[in-house]
């Protein structure tokens, strides 16, 4: 009588019945379970031991594994069992939760197919490729079993649809980062950046998260045509803060401010005296100013443009013309240069003292000549 209320017992189960087992086989394509309460073996296929594609049971189970189960299928010699389902079950409810709040988990990376990344979390996670970082990536290939940092971006249990996105991440951590950095530099601090991109207009500099702008003009103390003449992608460089718009989160920096002014020393690069080459660069009203070192340049007063008299410096210079000048005066505190072009000419003659009478007036002197003109007039 026991044996046949057992019996009964042990066949009871009915498909979506949750049942614990212990692993006592594993074969290649199939894992063989010891059910509780049942003398009826179980068989898990290989399809329901994972929510991913794998290879061989052993890649899922091992012998003498306690798992819990979900009937799927009841033959007369064995119970159909799954895996996939219960794991399936147990982790929607929790990746719905991770979905509602947005919550940051890890997991990692057991696959690498055509267009993206699989992820087992209990069901099957896609990752697609646009969502894995926040820049392209070629080869994924070095990202199978490497632990990641997701989001879940979408979520259908109906459809067993679950797209995650480490970019999300990303990006939101970036933007943290940004926000800290907006927060605590001030104009005039300088930082060390890295040279991101050059544009037309100058080069966009990496200062710990965010983006400055070094404008073309701030480059450096010469003249710049191009920010590649200056600078190079990738380049360390100094800046000075001049600017934060943190509303509109912009940055404007300096590498120039942070460079030797082109005026210090400028006593020992052009003492007095000294003959230098120099262009002109401006022609004023009161004379011109020259050029004589990058972003250093010197009044050459009218006085000291030619040794002829001038009505306006535009009579003998024209600006971008090259110029030998002298430094007649220098002062570094005060960044003023007096210049002579004059006295680096020869001075013309203007009179001749040997100048000689034609020979028919030589002998004669002036009173004889005026007395000569009064007899004619009596």
């Amino acid at each position: 009588m026991t044996e046949d209320m057992n019996q009964v017992e042990v066949n009871s189960y009915e498909v979506g019945d949750k049942v614990k087992a212990r692993v006592s086989k594993v074969e290649e394509k199939q894992v063989i379970v010891d059910v509780e309460n049942s003398k009826t073996d179980g068989i898990i296929p290989i399809s329901e031991l994972s929510s991913l594609h794998i290879e061989k049971a052993s890649d899922a189970v091992s012998e003498g594994d306690e798992l819990e189960l979900e009937v799927i299928k009841v033959e007369d010699e064995a119970i159909i069992l799954s895996k996939r389902k219960i794991e399936a079950i147990k982790a929607w409810d929790e990746l719905e939760r991770k979905f509602e709040t947005q919550e940051v988990f890890e997991a990692e990376v057991k696959d690498v197919v055509k267009g993206g990344l699989v992820v087992d979390l209990g069901v099957r996670g896609f990752v697609p490729a646009s969502l894995v970082e926040d820049y392209f990536v070629e080869d994924f290939s070095d990202y199978k079993d490497k632990t990641l940092a997701f989001k879940i971006v979408e979520l259908e249990k109906d459809k067993n649809r679950l797209i995650l996105s480490h970019r999300a991440v990303v990006q939101d951590e970036k933007e943290k980062k940004k926000s800290r950095v907006l927060d605590s530099i001030q104009s005039g601090d300088v930082l060390e950046g890295t040279v991101q991109r050059l544009t037309d207009f100058g080069a966009f500099i990496d200062i710990g998260g965010v983006d400055g702008l070094v404008h073309i003009s701030q480059l450096s103390h010469k003249h710049v045509d191009k920010a590649s003449d200056v600078v190079t992608e990738g380049d360390k460089v100094q800046v000075k803060v001049l600017s934060v718009d943190r509303d509109n989160e912009r940055i404007s920096l300096s590498i120039k401010d942070t460079l030797p002014g082109p005026w210090q020393g400028i006593s020992e690069k052009a003492p007095r005296g000294a003959v230098l080459e120099g262009t002109v660069k401006r022609i004023v009203t009161f004379g011109a100013f020259v050029e004589i070192l990058p972003g250093v340049e010197g009044l050459v007063h009218i006085s000291q443009i030619s040794h002829k008299h001038i009505g306006t410096p535009q009579e003998v210079l024209r600006e971008g013309q090259g110029v030998k000048v002298k430094v007649l005066d220098v002062n570094e505190d005060e960044q003023r240069l007096s210049l002579s072009i004059k006295d680096l000419e020869e001075q013309p003659s203007s009179y001749n003292s040997d100048y000689e009478l034609p020979e028919e007036s030589k002998g004669f002197q002036l009173g004889e000549m005026i007395g000569d003109q009064l007899k004619k007039l009596k």
